[in-house]
């Protein structure tokens, strides 16, 4: 009986503890996806095309959704080699720095999303904030970003 009990409790403990959150693999991509992410802002916060196209895939897809003046919704999407050049050509004189504030990513085998907020400085001025949602593929080891949406608005963006 007391065999029984222990080989219980034993189980009871050892599904509790594998329960309390993702695997050292899932912790591992996460991790990896981060960086990637926190690369594409680097070369972002650069202007070096390079550094940003070595974060993403060939076909990758760049939305932005908000709302306008008179408060309705807004969609639109945006050439990659677009981006690239309105990044790249930003006079020296334009200070602009995103912040990320947060990161919530999510892994399931060879597909990531990341849900990342940021605040937009723009010569040290608040511009905006949002929410930017990248989806990521790993391929063959490589996490690339294959699409990335963001929000921009001014509401609820300092709150502590």
């Amino acid at each position: 009986m007391r065999t029984l009990f222990s080989l219980a409790l034993f189980c009871l403990v050892l599904s509790t503890t594998y329960s309390q959150g993702p695997n050292p693999p899932e912790i591992e991509a996460q991790q990896r996806i981060k960086q990637v992410i926190e690369t594409f802002f680097d070369g972002f916060h650069k202007q070096d095309s390079s550094i940003i196209k070595s974060t993403v895939a060939d076909r990758v897809v760049l939305q932005t959704t908000g709302k306008d003046q008179e408060g309705k919704t807004r969609f639109r999407e945006e050439q990659f080699a677009k981006f690239l050049n309105s990044i790249c050509s930003i006079p020296d004189s334009v200070k602009f720095e995103e912040k990320l504030t947060s990161f919530s990513i999510q892994v399931d085998r060879t597909m990531a999303n990341a849900w990342v907020g940021y605040e937009f400085w723009l010569n040290n001025e608040f511009s905006h904030c949002g929410i930017n949602s990248f989806q990521l593929v790993d391929f063959d080891g490589e996490w690339k970003i294959i699409y990335l949406i963001d929000t921009r608005g001014k509401a609820g963006c300092m709150e502590e």
